[in-house]
């Protein structure tokens, strides 16, 4: 079949390849590409939910102005353009499922020309988007062979980096508007049909003695820059950061606002025991091995509540019967991680009516999806062995 170079999409829902237009194709809300607030896109809070949020809502719109930029510069180190980051995103956002972002990044995505019709740019688009896909739906099914896939199609260390935050940050936005338009009382809505997540194989879990190592290569000391140095020095000292950091610094400036939100998100939890829990549950679910052993060690659950969580959502459950405060918090965790799309305001209410505070259940879902994030980066950028 002829493949041909097009400069327009004309819906949201997008597929490396598209029939021909001799005409512009708008998205179906091309105001969207124009919001105020390109991170909460222009959702409507009260002021004190406003207030709450700022420390983290300010890190992320900076961190959204430099992942995508109006204009991206590549190189030979820097291959990843401004359309292959937001066919990413969208591709990310379509599994996600929640239209306000697959609305946005669509607008943005859609006047961008596409790659040439040569067969090594659809091949190379061709993987990026099963990788963007994948490690989005299926976290856990990522492992050396896709990155070899991406090495093998011409991304770069810093490609790597670059893709894989997007992927994160993407799962990151979409889970905190899924919350925020629940506790908005906002209704979902889903296009019927979509797969959600399923819960990672137990079997990842049952081997207690793993260890992380990195994937890509690290930040060589001996020639890192001054600002990546900085950037290492402030964040690598973080819990969530340890391993991820010397990976991370090749994009210093990434790193820096994604420490600033992991700090922000761990003064605001406001429990520690069921901080460790929405964590070690959400790492469960995505198969991150390595975000659920640090939780292990670091010692905030039972032995019996641990043991649960290696089984699975059935033994989680029968542990926690009776507990209607953990029980909540676990369902919610479950379904924002799993279908964020599907999300509603029941969800939300269940967690004040078991008697968090709207301001508790907020910071320990937003934890949630900034784990989904972590889990992502340990899982895309390492294995563990």
């Amino acid at each position: 079949m002829e493949q041909r170079r097009i400069e327009g999409k004309s819906h949201w829902y997008h597929e490396t390849q598209s029939s021909a237009s001799r005409a512009h194709a708008l998205p179906l809300v091309p105001e969207a590409a124009t919001v105020n607030d390109p991170f909460l896109l222009d959702l409507a809070l009260p002021e004190t939910q406003k207030t709450d949020l700022e420390g983290i809502v300010s890190p992320a719109r900076k961190l959204y102005a430099l992942l995508f930029p109006q204009r991206v510069s590549t190189s030979r180190l820097r291959t990843f353009s401004a359309y292959d980051r937001l066919s990413t995103a969208l591709t990310a956002a379509q599994v996600f499922g929640v239209q306000r972002l697959c609305n946005h990044y669509a607008a943005r995505l859609a006047p961008l020309s596409g790659p040439d019709s040569s067969r090594e740019s659809n091949y190379r688009l061709a993987q990026i988007t099963q990788h963007a896909r994948q490690l989005a739906a299926s976290p856990s099914v990522i492992d050396a062979r896709a990155r070899q896939q991406l090495e093998d199609v011409g991304l770069t260390l810093y490609d790597l980096v670059i893709i894989n935050q997007i992927i994160g940050f993407v799962a990151f936005q979409a889970r905190v508007v899924a919350v925020l338009q629940a506790s908005l009382g906002q209704p979902v809505r889903f296009i019927p049909g979509m797969e959600t997540q399923q819960e990672a194989d137990a079997a990842l879990f049952s081997d207690t003695l793993t260890e992380w190592q990195p994937g890509i290569d690290i930040v060589d000391l001996r020639i890192a820059n001054a600002p990546q140095m900085e950037s290492l020095a402030r964040w690598q000292p973080l819990p969530e950061l340890r391993l991820l950091a010397h990976l991370l610094a090749h994009e210093h400036l990434l790193l820096n606002e994604l420490g600033e939100m992991s700090e922000q998100v761990a003064k605001i939890s406001p429990n520690k025991q069921q901080s460790w829990l929405v964590a070690a549950y959400t790492a469960r679910i995505n198969g991150s091995m390595s975000c659920f052993n640090q939780c292990v060690q670091r010692g905030d659950g039972d032995e019996v509540l641990v043991q649960a969580l290696r089984a699975g959502s059935r033994e989680l459950n029968r542990v926690l019967a009776g507990k209607n405060k953990e029980s909540a918090l676990v369902q919610a965790v479950q379904m924002l991680t799993c279908a964020p799309d599907r999300f509603s305001p029941a969800q939300f209410l269940q967690l004040e009516e078991q008697g968090y505070s709207r301001q508790a259940a907020m910071s320990l879902l937003v934890a949630c999806a900034l784990h989904g994030w972590l889990n992502r980066l340990h899982i895309a950028l390492g294995q563990s062995v």
